[in-house]
């Protein structure tokens, strides 16, 4: 991990280096105007070493430099970027390590190309302000990274909540009754519930949850289900257990300041849903229904009554066994928000295995394919709502083969009211790509009855011509035909000269 002494050691070292190079010395030269040696210089410039005031003295004198100037975080204008890094939280808050990353390493590559990577640097801020990327954005990224690299598979979470369920008694079956979690919560860590006080206040009635650490209190939303209480309560449980002390303590996380705290979130939350959804459990159901040969919405849906569980929690437990104990690795996941207004849907969460599939987050404010079974059924489930049919929760299957690619997808969705803003619904959707191994595993595929439908990306990337839910001409594929026309124009040109 970089630290803020050694951020200064390699700030101090560009600006020698840059100073050296304006200069055109080499560090023969500089070793004889300053009286230090080559290898010690060497060390400087890298970051490796930090030399004493009087050695510094001499330095400046022989770059005819100020004193003040080498020990100041001011930097020459064409290694801003490189210094921004190095002085923020960035390399402090990040934990390279768990990406196989030697922060050491990445700074001494910096500090051996700074103009190269300057320029790198340059085009990422670019970039990040053109498309308005915030850090915790990138946060986000990087924690589904993480995800991706480990299948989203944690066996240390997996073995702590077998742990947990030994040391407080819970049972080995997949049930945990909220009673019990609550006594837990109070007798191991003396911690107690609140029902009142979040709904009291008009401005947090959105929150599903907060911690207060002085009080010692759970905070909790009084319109949730008794499956969402218990998940939120297994994850406090989880901060507690796993000594997770960098936190956010609101639910949903209004905005995480470090890597940290979204990490111990995502930790918290994947080992409450393993806790309310024992794993041997959850293998065995995913096998009864990897062996129907058709679809029974019904039956997918009793497993949210059996798990007491929210759609969002299922298919995600769906992400951690799957690839693990099933050898299906090419999945996604998907949530999205929609509301009465058919143009507008938003993607606010994803997760990718194995590969980057379709669809994705897309930040261009293009239309989302309405083909979809993702909106299909936010829109199908508002209809409902408007003609007094009181479903809360539907479930559908769909195949979606991508337009003039060879790839198809089995995905399940199921949609639900959001409960705490009820002109919303939420959509969770799961997708396997169809490949000799989902067929092995997946009977369903050969259902006759099984939907499926050619879908694409965004209505702005799309060449289907009949589609029946367009939201928006092709405005890409139009703009690539024009590039295209004039290319050809071009080369014509050139043939004729």
């Amino acid at each position: 991990m970089i630290t803020e002494n050694s951020s200064l050691k390699y700030l101090f070292g560009l600006k020698v280096r840059e100073l050296r190079l304006q200069k055109k010395l080499s560090f023969q030269e500089l070793a004889e105007a300053s009286g230090m040696s080559i290898s010690y210089l060497s060390e400087i410039e890298k970051g490796k070493k930090y030399p004493k005031g009087d050695k510094i003295i001499h330095l400046a004198k022989a770059l005819d430099a100020s004193y003040d100037y080498l020990v100041s975080l001011k930097v020459p204008k064409k290694i801003e970027p490189v210094a921004k890094v190095l002085q923020s939280n960035f390399l402090r808050e990040f934990p390279l390590e768990m990406f196989g990353l030697d922060a050491q390493k990445i700074i001494e590559m910096v500090s051996s190309a700074p103009e190269k990577i300057n320029a790198f640097l340059s085009t990422i801020l670019q970039i990040s302000r053109n498309y308005e990327m915030k850090q915790e954005q990138f946060y986000q990224a990087a924690l589904r990274s993480y995800q991706e690299m480990h299948d989203n598979y944690f066996s240390e979470l997996e073995q702590g909540v077998t742990d947990f369920r030994r040391k407080n008694d819970l049972g080995r079956g997949y049930a945990v009754e909220l009673d019990k979690l609550e006594h837990c919560l109070m007798k191991s860590y003396g911690i107690s519930v609140d029902r009142t006080t979040l709904n009291s206040l008009p401005e947090l009635r959105h929150l599903r949850s907060f911690y207060q650490s002085k009080k010692k209190q759970l905070l909790l939303n009084t319109e949730l289900t008794v499956g969402q209480q218990k998940f939120l309560i297994g994850r406090e449980l989880a901060f507690q257990y796993l000594k997770l002390t960098d936190r956010l303590p609101e639910t949903p996380p209004q905005q995480a300041s470090t890597f940290e705290e979204l990490l111990n979130n995502y930790k918290a939350s994947y080992f409450s849903a393993a806790l309310l959804m024992e794993k041997k459990e959850v293998i065995k159901d995913i096998r009864r229904f990897a062996s129907m040969s058709k679809w029974d919405g019904d039956m997918f849906l009793d497993f949210l009554e059996k798990y007491d569980a929210t759609p969002e929690m299922l298919l995600q437990r769906l992400t951690n066994i799957l690839p693990k104990y099933f050898g299906i690795h090419n999945l996604f996941f998907l949530r999205f928000l929609g509301t009465d207004d058919p143009a507008h849907f938003e993607l606010t969460k994803e997760l990718h295995l194995s590969r980057f599939h379709n669809p994705h987050a897309n930040q261009l404010n293009e239309h989302y394919c309405r083909r979809w079974i993702s909106i299909g059924i936010i829109e199908e489930l508002r209809a409902r709502q408007k003609t007094n049919e009181k479903e809360e929760v539907l479930t559908d299957v769909q195949v979606s083969k991508y337009y003039q690619t060879p790839s198809q997808y089995l995905c399940i969705a199921i949609a639900k009211v959001n409960e705490s803003n009820p002109r919303e619904s939420i959509s969770v959707t799961i997708g396997f790509l169809v490949d000799a191994q989902l067929k092995r595993n997946i009977n369903l595929l050969n259902d006759p009855n099984l939907t499926t439908r050619t879908v694409n990306t965004t209505c702005e990337r799309c060449g289907v011509e009949d589609c029946e839910v367009r939201m928006s001409p092709p405005l890409i594929i139009e703009q690539q035909q024009k590039v295209e026309a004039i290319h050809k124009a071009l080369n014509k040109i050139r043939e004729n000269s």
